[in-house]
């Protein structure tokens, strides 16, 4: 089974110089790069799992719409956002889409599972910070899904043999004829492969001029849009499975 995933989360706000971006212009980029991956899932009957950066809920409701009307899921991004205002977006998303949020993902700054299960989340999906060094150290570790205090932990995924985790750098980096490699022998290995990108790695960033490290720019935009296009249709030739993280887990 694979457990494709995206992260909704902000584009840096530092810029190369004598160039300049608003805030609402760089939501709109978050907007368009999560329309164009929306396009490429529909193309390949593809359903998928978006966590969205708390602080985004409310500046990005109809995106939010459009994701859930197209039969995708919303679970949350928890970047630095206080138990209240997950709490508060929780509430929002739920009674104007008439679903139940049930995931939150975080990475250096976490929540409890004590206060995530009060907060009434079924799953939490914790990621680690990928630099240019650490998306090829090998781990060693459980890739099993634990449940703790009622709720399931899923942890990132690691290919069994190569011991390359499945982090949004590794897909952009690595030629797609090795990152395919990795899913194959995962998947005979494994119960499932959870796999993530964000949305601004799908910017174009020789138009819009972020202050990125050089290795973060390549593949980027356009390129990554292929590379995932490329490799849904090569899941689909496989005939893998895909699955949103709620119906996995439950």
């Amino acid at each position: 089974m694979v457990l494709l995933t995206f992260n909704i989360i902000k584009n840096r706000s530092d810029f190369e110089k004598n160039y300049k971006l608003s805030d609402d212009e760089i939501l709109n980029i978050t907007e368009r790069n999560t329309a164009s991956i929306l396009r490429i899932l529909e193309n390949n009957n593809v359903f998928a799992t978006f966590f969205i950066e708390v602080s985004l809920v409310e500046k990005l409701k109809p995106l939010v719409k459009k994701i859930i009307g197209q039969g995708h899921e919303i679970s949350f991004y928890n970047e630095n956002s206080p138990v209240a205002d997950i709490d508060f977006a929780k509430k929002y998303v739920e009674e104007f889409s008439g679903k139940i949020i049930r995931g939150i993902r975080q990475k250096e700054v976490t929540i409890s599972l004590d206060q995530l299960k009060s907060l009434e989340f079924s799953y939490v999906s914790n990621i680690e910070n990928a630099n240019i060094l650490f998306p090829f150290k090998r781990l060693q570790r459980s890739t099993d899904i634990a449940i703790k205090n009622g709720m399931s932990i899923i942890p990132e995924s690691i290919s069994p043999y190569s011991q390359i985790p499945y982090n949004d750098f590794v897909f952009q980096t690595i030629p797609l004829q090795y990152y395919q490699n990795m899913v194959m022998e995962t998947i005979n290995n494994d119960e499932f492969v959870l796999v993530y990108l964000n949305t601004w790695q799908f910017t174009n960033f020789e138009k819009f001029k972020f202050k990125i490290p050089f290795y973060r720019k390549y593949n980027s935009g356009i390129k990554m849009e292929n590379k995932l296009e490329n490799f849904l249709e090569w899941m689909n030739e496989k005939e893998f499975a895909f699955s949103r993280m709620k119906d996995f887990v439950f």
